[in-house]
């Protein structure tokens, strides 16, 4: 196991983040922040309290269950059931921009998966991807917007963040698969 990212450069990517997203948003266009469970739930999180205080007004902060989207559901090899939790989204994502939030961004199965499910709860102006470590290894043609760190990780490594909220650690961590 290699530590790629350690607690305060965890942070500083956040921050990095937040400005980058600020710079982005178009005058007037209300933005939202969705992350996908679980850890990218937690980075969701982080980023809309930054970015709250950044533009100076409460951005709202929901939680996405992809579960019954992915395209492996079905699969064979799965072998165990999914846990299908709850989609914790108490505001209207009608006409907003969406700031869609993972923890690594890998295959693009995941994201893919997150705009299906977005797009029935109804229909954004516009979504962005948010990462905090990108990758290499696309099965779909899906690029981050905003990626914090771009990990060079090999087929059959795993790139892993473990976070303080779930994991009682904070780092950014690549181990063999």
């Amino acid at each position: 196991m290699k530590v790629l990212l350690n607690a305060k450069q965890i942070d500083t990517i956040l921050n990095k983040l937040t400005n980058r997203i600020v710079a982005d948003i178009p005058e007037g266009v209300e933005i939202a922040v969705i992350g996908l469970r679980s850890r990218g739930e937690v980075v969701a999180q982080r980023l809309a309290v930054r970015l709250s205080e950044k533009i100076g007004t409460e951005i709202p902060c929901g939680t996405l269950d992809i579960t019954l989207y992915r395209d492996d559901l079905n699969s064979p090899k799965s072998g165990s059931q999914p846990q299908v939790r709850t989609t914790e989204i108490t505001f209207d994502i009608n006409d907003k921009l969406i700031i869609l939030v993972d923890d690594v961004l890998h295959t693009g199965r995941s994201a893919r998966a997150a705009m299906d499910a977005l797009i029935d709860l109804g229909r954004p102006k516009a979504i962005r991807l948010a990462v905090l470590v990108d990758r290499a290894g696309r099965e779909f043609p899906i690029q981050a917007d905003y990626a914090g760190y771009k990990a060079d990780a090999k087929p059959g490594q795993l790139v892993q963040v473990l976070l303080k909220e779930s994991d009682n650690k904070e780092q950014v961590v690549i181990e063999k698969d």
